[in-house]
């Protein structure tokens, strides 16, 4: 997993997030084995630029990897609901860019939670993305492994600062019957 690569961000907290990058992608080609898949959990950009996303897209292609998935950021996100982003890196997705796959005998599900972003409020799924849900697991076998990835926590981490999903616990209550459900995100 990576997070947040913010490419395109100028500033003192990371004056070069380029190289940042490149480093993250070294370290996973690094590892000794080939990963099944590398999930990058939003803010690949930082203004949601066509050539960030470009930029983010070919720098992805350097992973060591046969599969690479993503989730928007609220900065890869809120300017357009999403449709750069969607153009970029939403093939064979539905709605607007939720996906889920199976790899190894795991189900992961990819949610999109910045569309309606606020700082004051966190993140939500709505009711497309939860019928979606419900739906996607319905078939099941309650011992399938379960990985969820998203941008935002789905849990209240710190609503105060948008750290959290409002609607998470019904998408979460679609997943309690689950064995093993690990839920990984970016944004903190």
């Amino acid at each position: 997993q990576i997070s947040d690569s913010h490419i395109g961000f100028h500033g003192p907290a990371n004056p070069n997030v380029t190289d940042t990058f490149n480093h993250a992608i070294g370290q996973i080609n690094s590892l000794g084995y080939t990963p099944d898949f590398v999930i990058h959990t939003g803010d690949l950009t930082h203004l949601s630029t066509p050539a960030q996303f470009d930029q983010v897209k070919q720098m992805l292609t350097g992973l060591n990897t046969p599969h690479v998935f993503t989730v928007p950021g609220e900065h890869d996100s809120t300017d357009d609901a999403g449709q750069k982003y969607r153009q970029a890196f939403g093939a064979g997705t539905r709605g607007d860019g939720w996906y889920s796959f199976d790899i190894a005998g795991v189900h992961l599900i990819a949610l999109i939670n910045t569309l309606s972003f606020s700082k004051l409020g966190g993140g939500h799924l709505g009711p497309d993305q939860l019928d979606f849900i419900e739906k996607d697991v319905a078939g099941l076998s309650s011992d399938t492994p379960i990985v969820v990835f998203s941008h935002i926590p789905l849990f209240a981490m710190y609503p105060a600062w948008g750290w959290g999903t409002d609607d998470a616990t019904q998408a979460l209550s679609y997943l309690k019957r689950f064995s093993s459900v690990t839920c990984l995100n970016g944004h903190v």
